[in-house]
Order: C-alpha cells, then sequence, then structure tokens
C-alpha cells in the first residue's frame, strides 16, 4: 500500500511539473537559485533587471548577469564556489576569467557548461543560461544589449513551438524525437540553432565588430600620418609612426587570438562536439528516461524478456545521436566559418597598413640614404678644395719666412708668384674632382 501511494505521489508530481508553465520542445530542468544583491526592477528593454547598491561586497563575490534563453536577464553577485556548483566547471577555467588572461581568447567545451572568454566578453554558457562577468563595464555593454534584443526576438517562437508541442503525445515525442537537439523546422526553413550557439554567435559577433571597427579606426589615422612621414621626415613624424606601429602590433595579436581559436575549433571535430549542451543534456536525460523504465518494469517477470529490446532501443537512439552530431557539427563548423573569413578579412586589413607602413618607411630610408650620400659627396669636394688651398698655403708660408733669397730683389715677382701658385691650386682641384668623378665617387 504504501509503494502504492509512492509512486502515485510521483505522478502527480510530474503531471503539475508538465502544466506549470510554457513548454520547450524539450524539457529543461530549473537552475538553483543565484543569491541577488536586491529585488529585481524592470530592465531597459523590460528585461528584469536587479540593481546592485553601492555596499561592500562578500569575500570573493563578483558581479555577473545571468541570462535566460528567453532574454529574461539580472544582475547577481556570487563567489566562486556559487558559481562552480552552478555551472559544475574546474576552479582553473574559473581563473580563465580572471584579469590575468583579460586579452586571451578561448572557447572551452565542458560537461555541463561552454567556458567563452573572447577580448572583453567573459561568459559561461550552458544550455538553459548564461552567466556574463562585469555586464556594467563600457564594452560589455554592447554584447548585453545584443544579446537582450536577440534572445526576446527568437523567443515567442519558442514558445509557440513548445505550446504546438504541448499537443502532441509526450511519451511518442520522446521515443522518436528526444534524441534531435533543436526542434524540427518546417519544409525550406533554416533550422534554429541551439541556445548555447546563439550566444557563442552574437558573442562572435560583437567582437568581430569591435576588431573591425578598431581596424578602420587605425586605417583612418595611419594613412595621414605615413602620408605626412613620406613629406617631411622629422622627429615628431617619427614618433606617430612610431605609436602607430605598437597599436597595430597589439591590435593584429588580438584579431590572431580570436583567429586561432575559432581554427583550432575547426580543426577538431570533438571539441565541436563537446560544444553542443544541449545534445548532452538530452542524451543525459535519454539515459534516465531508459533506466527508469528498465527499473520499473524490472518487477515484474516481463522485464527480462525486454532487456535485449531496451538495448536495440537504447543503440538505436545512441545511432541517431551520432547522425545528428555530424549534422550539428556541420552547422557550428558553417558557423564559425563565417567569422573565421570576417577575422581572416579583418586581419588581412591590419597587415595591408603594415605593408603600408613599411613601404613608407623603405621609402624614407631611400630619401635619409640619398640625403646621406649628398653629404658624402659635398664633404669629398670639401676636402679636395682644402687639399688644393693647403697647397697653394704651403707655397705663401715658404715664401714667407726670412730666408735670404735672390727672388725678393726682382721687381713684381710677388704678383707672379701669387697667381702661379693660385692657378696652380685651381688646376690641382681640378684635377682630382674630375680623377673622383671618373671613379665614380661623385654623381655627374
Amino acid at each position: 500500500m504504501g509503494e502504492k501511494s509512492f509512486f502515485a505521489f510521483k505522478r502527480s508530481r510530474r503531471q503539475s511539473k508538465k502544466k506549470a508553465g510554457p513548454s520547450l520542445p524539450y524539457p529543461l530542468p530549473p537552475p538553483p537559485p543565484l543569491r541577488a544583491t536586491s529585488p529585481p526592477q524592470a530592465g531597459e528593454n523590460g528585461g528584469a533587471v536587479s540593481v546592485v547598491k553601492g555596499k561592500k561586497k562578500a569575500g570573493g563575490a563578483r558581479l555577473w548577469m545571468r541570462f535566460d534563453r528567453f532574454g529574461n536577464s539580472e544582475l547577481v553577485e556570487c563567489d566562486k564556489n556559487a558559481i562552480l556548483k552552478r555551472v559544475a566547471i574546474p576552479a582553473r577555467d574559473l581563473r580563465i576569467l580572471g584579469p590575468v588572461f583579460s586579452h586571451s581568447s578561448s572557447i572551452l567545451a565542458r560537461e555541463k557548461a561552454m567556458v567563452v572568454n573572447l577580448e572583453f566578453i567573459r561568459a559561461l554558457v550552458t544550455a538553459e543560461e548564461v552567466l556574463i562577468l562585469d555586464p556594467l563595464k563600457q564594452e560589455v555593454l554592447q554584447f548585453v544589449d545584443q544579446l537582450r534584443l536577440q534572445l526576446r526576438l527568437k523567443a515567442p517562437l519558442q514558445i509557440e513551438e513548445a505550446g504546438h508541442a504541448d499537443g502532441q503525445d509526450n511519451g511518442r515525442r520522446v521515443a522518436s524525437d528526444a534524441h534531435l537537439p533543436t526542434p524540427e523546422a518546417a519544409d525550406g526553413e533554416q533550422p534554429e540553432l541551439p541556445f548555447e550557439f546563439q550566444v557563442l554567435e552574437i558573442a562572435l559577433e560583437v567582437v568581430c565588430s569591435y576588431l573591425d571597427s578598431s581596424v578602420a579606426d587605425l586605417e583612418r589615422d595611419a594613412y595621414p600620418i605615413l602620408d605626412e612621414l613620406a613629406r617631411n621626415v622629422s622627429t615628431k613624424n617619427l614618433e606617430h609612426v612610431r605609436s602607430l606601429k605598437s597599436n597595430l602590433t597589439r591590435l593584429l595579436a588580438r584579431v590572431q587570438k580570436v583567429r586561432d581559436e575559432i581554427e583550432h575549433l575547426l580543426d577538431d571535430n570533438e571539441d565541436m562536439a563537446d560544444l553542443y549542451l544541449t545534445r548532452k543534456w538530452i542524451q543525459s536525460q535519454q539515459s534516465e528516461v531508459l533506466l527508469g523504465s528498465f527499473a520499473s518494469n524490472s518487477i515484474t517477470l516481463a522485464a527480462t524478456a525486454q532487456v535485449p529490446l531496451l538495448g536495440r532501443s537504447a543503440s538505436h537512439a545512441t545511432g541517431s545521436s551520432v547522425e545528428d552530431a555530424d549534422d550539428d557539427i556541420e552547422d557550428l563548423e558553417m558557423l564559425l566559418e563565417a567569422y573565421f573569413m570576417q577575422l581572416d578579412g579583418t586581419r588581412n586589413k591590419i597587415l595591408s597598413v603594415r605593408e603600408y607602413i613599411d613601404d613608407t618607411e623603405d621609402y624614407v630610408n631611400i630619401q635619409l640614404d640619398n640625403q646621406r650620400n649628398e653629404l658624402i659627396q659635398l664633404q669629398l669636394t670639401l676636402t679636395i678644395a682644402s687639399f688644393a688651398v693647403a697647397v697653394e698655403t704651403l707655397i705663401a708660408s715658404v715664401f714667407g719666412m726670412n730666408i735670404p733669397c735672390t727672388l725678393y730683389d726682382i721687381e713684381g715677382i710677388f704678383g707672379y708668384v701669387v697667381g702661379g701658385s693660385t692657378a696652380g691650386s685651381f688646376l690641382l682641384f681640378f684635377m682630382v674632382l674630375g680623377y673622383a668623378r671618373w671613379k665614380k665617387l661623385l654623381g655627374s
């Protein structure tokens, strides 16, 4: 009698859970509650947002923003242990979201969550919600707004599909469609991506747009500075180019990190399959349903005859899940390839700017080399002239000595000596200069 009342109580609880709230095409368990700092208030777009008061935070507590699949949001303040229990990730993954790895890029798949660290976006994504770290930063606000807008646009469609699914036979749906990670699309329509892929798509879109705008600003500032340097090589212009090259190197490294992370995912099908959190959750639900059915039927004698059938059903469901996994990997691969190509185009823009900087530097170096050569030629010419003048000075110093000489008694000899020595100096100058030109030491 006690066992019958217990099973009746469990059936009544299942029926009450099915009737409560709008149901999805596949059921999701309610998330464990998070401690909010204050009662939720209405946000800008109608979402529930909790206002955090300016009081002292608890030890290790950080500010997070939680989004569910319908776009509802709230600000919560949680410590490290609460987050680890909620999303079931190791502590080292949570350290990736810390300030030490603020400019690193990583997309890690875990059993029940996805760790996303892309530029300024640091989030933990599950099959039913996303937790965003430091949501009040200026850069993160764009991601928060896009997430709220996109999820609210897709929420009515999900509710409508959920209501349509309630009219069908639940037992037959679990037996036939439970292995599907997403609801089937109508004829000619694109199937809807799972919740975690929607969040990842929005994050990649925001990051790629931010990097592309940064590259556009860099291009707008770079070309005038480089043109000015080509016209006038000065210390001020060289300092501007040095600062420009530093910004370009940092921006290229940031783009390269995101691009390499996406390329790493595209090269590994297992990592892409692990990112499908919704499928893993549904497969775990399938196992629980099959195990529960086996446990309930094991009381009767007919259970032993149904064990092979159960094994065949489980293997059939697993095979279907593998086939769907290949299709879903293809969907994720197409998603990642689109943003990989966008990041590759952004990288090519940065490389084109760097090539322009290198060309300008080469042009400036050629100009400086030409000026250096002209200075060397001028110095060589002055050296030849100094040599010719030194010869004439030598002649003048010889005649300036107080040594008795018969030439001193000749009338008008001074003019001839000065004129002859000067003419000889000019002749010597032009002879050495011609020799230098003949050896191509001087330009024509």
